[in-house]
């Protein structure tokens, strides 16, 4: 199994991380004891851009689960079709090609899915089968090209795709003053990632890799589930949508389990730390990122292209690990032969891994 491209789109709003808080400040003055808190929370967030799906003049003005879910849905076509398109158009493939969609996200709910929406507007064949996904948050982008990988083992000449979609901004909660809203109001971006997944039969996994050709095998892929922990990270649901559920406890679980989900996963594959060149994790945040950097012992800058996804464009839940993965795809691959290790963590809470080589 090989991925083979990878497409994103932005909306076309971008701020810079103060112009947001600002917004935000002034959208919830009355409702916060100390409203200057919010520059220091959004301040160590370690965003300096964002890309919001509607005009941050917008912000609060649609109000209840219908409305705002309805902008979901219209946003969610409107990027979801630009990033499927762009990782088509890089391989030279086209929607017919298609024999699986994997559609994933976590922030708007529909029915029929974004995924059927799409089969009907871009013309994928009436015979593609469809997957849409919804309650693994942050933990989706690798988890789904995970399943993606599993489809196209089993399926080996044919093509799978996953669309992950995110449209943060539109779960921000005006009555919502917790401190867990407050610091995702900071940190969540909207964006929207495809990836192609080639099975090992197809002419694009049969070209050879390359610099300029980029396209790594999956080696093997290994979900954990921690025990346990559901209350870490989440939405509470109600009729007004979406309430975060995010737990300062995470960053310290990150530290204390990644490094032995890591080894055991590599030990399982024959294979050491020593032997990764290169890791592509999701942008969780600055703490998030951190721990992973302790748990794991990593060198400096060994997660600079994480790093640099959450500041150009914040937490982009399942989307973020995608955006890191085309990062490596088009600026740095790997030396053929060389082996990368992809991961993201998620609501449950637990975690998803693949080995990669390039």
């Amino acid at each position: 199994m090989h991925i083979a491209s990878v497409g994103t789109a932005f909306p076309p709003h971008r701020y810079p991380q103060a112009v947001i808080t600002g917004a935000i400040k002034e959208k919830m003055r009355d409702k916060l004891d100390m409203p200057d808190v919010m520059d220091r929370l959004h301040g160590n967030c370690g965003v300096d851009f964002r890309h919001i799906m509607f005009p941050l003049d917008t912000l609060g003005t649609i109000s209840g689960f219908g409305p705002t879910n309805d902008l979901w849905i219209k946003g969610a076509m409107e990027l979801g079709e630009k990033a499927i398109q762009k990782a088509l158009d890089h391989v030279g493939l086209r929607p017919k090609d298609i024999s699986a969609i994997f559609f994933t996200s976590v922030t708007g709910i529909a029915c029929p899915s974004i995924d059927a929406r799409l089969v009907n507007k871009m013309g994928f064949p009436r015979s593609v089968k469809r997957i849409p996904i919804f309650g693994l948050g942050c933990v989706a982008g690798a988890a789904g090209i995970s399943r993606a990988a599993d489809y196209v083992r089993a399926y080996p000449k044919q093509y799978a795709l996953l669309l992950s979609v995110e449209l943060c901004s539109l779960t921000w909660q005006e009555n919502d003053s917790s401190m867990a809203a407050l610091v995702a109001c900071g940190l969540f971006g909207d964006g929207a990632a495809a990836v192609v997944l080639a099975g090992e039969e197809t002419e694009l996994a049969k070209r050879p890799t390359s610099v300029k050709n980029p396209c790594p095998k999956i080696l093997a892929t290994r979900s954990t589930f921690y025990p346990d922990t559901e209350h870490l990270m989440g939405w509470n649901i109600n009729e007004s949508g979406f309430n975060i559920v995010l737990s300062a406890d995470v960053p310290q679980l990150v530290k204390a389990e990644l490094r032995s989900t890591v080894e055991g996963f590599l030990e399982e594959n024959g294979m050491r730390m020593e032997q990764i060149c290169s890791f592509i994790f999701h942008s969780g945040g600055p703490k998030v990122l951190q721990a992973m950097e302790s748990s794991l012992g990593l060198p400096p800058h060994a997660l600079s292209a994480s790093w640099n996804s959450l500041r150009q464009r914040g937490n982009l839940s399942s989307a973020s690990v995608l955006t890191v993965m085309q990062d490596f795809l088009l600026n740095r691959p790997g030396s053929p032969g060389c082996y990368s290790m992809m991961g993201a963590m998620g609501p449950a809470f637990c975690s998803e891994l693949l080995l990669l080589q390039w």
